[in-house]
């Protein structure tokens, strides 16, 4: 995995990693969740993960709950966290997959999911050994 980790780091594929982050989301009140197969689009992550918080405070207990939950059960770090401060819009880079945890509002105005259409859906639901683990 190259996102910055411990030395005790799980080795995840690309899309093994938007499911265990999906499923982490899932259980926190995540909704539309969304993965992505950018890989062949952009040269700076495979899977784009991208999901809906009901309002700020939830994006960010979503945010902290994938941040400590890869930290100490995988130890995974993302390279950079943006956004945590307003929580409207927040950004996880773990390198191989990026996460979007937005607001409705927010989601709805930059529409990542039609600006990246052509690119094929992940199916983190179908990778349940990941999600069960988690």
């Amino acid at each position: 995995m190259s996102a910055a980790s411990k030395e005790t780091s799980r080795t995840y594929t690309p899309a093994e990693l938007a499911a265990r982050i999906a499923a982490i989301a899932d259980a926190k009140q995540a909704t539309d969740i969304v993965a992505l197969d950018v890989g062949e689009l952009v040269g700076y992550t495979d899977v784009m993960l991208i999901c809906t918080a009901r309002n700020e405070r939830l994006a960010k207990a979503i945010h902290d709950e994938i941040h400590e939950r890869l930290k100490h059960e995988d130890g995974l770090l993302p390279s950079r966290s943006e956004g945590v401060g307003e929580s409207s819009w927040i950004l996880l880079d773990y390198l191989d997959c990026i996460v979007h945890v937005f607001i409705p509002e927010t989601r709805d105005r930059y529409r990542l999911d039609q600006l990246w259409g052509e690119a094929p859906r992940v199916d983190v639901g179908a990778l349940d050994a990941v999600r069960d683990a988690s």
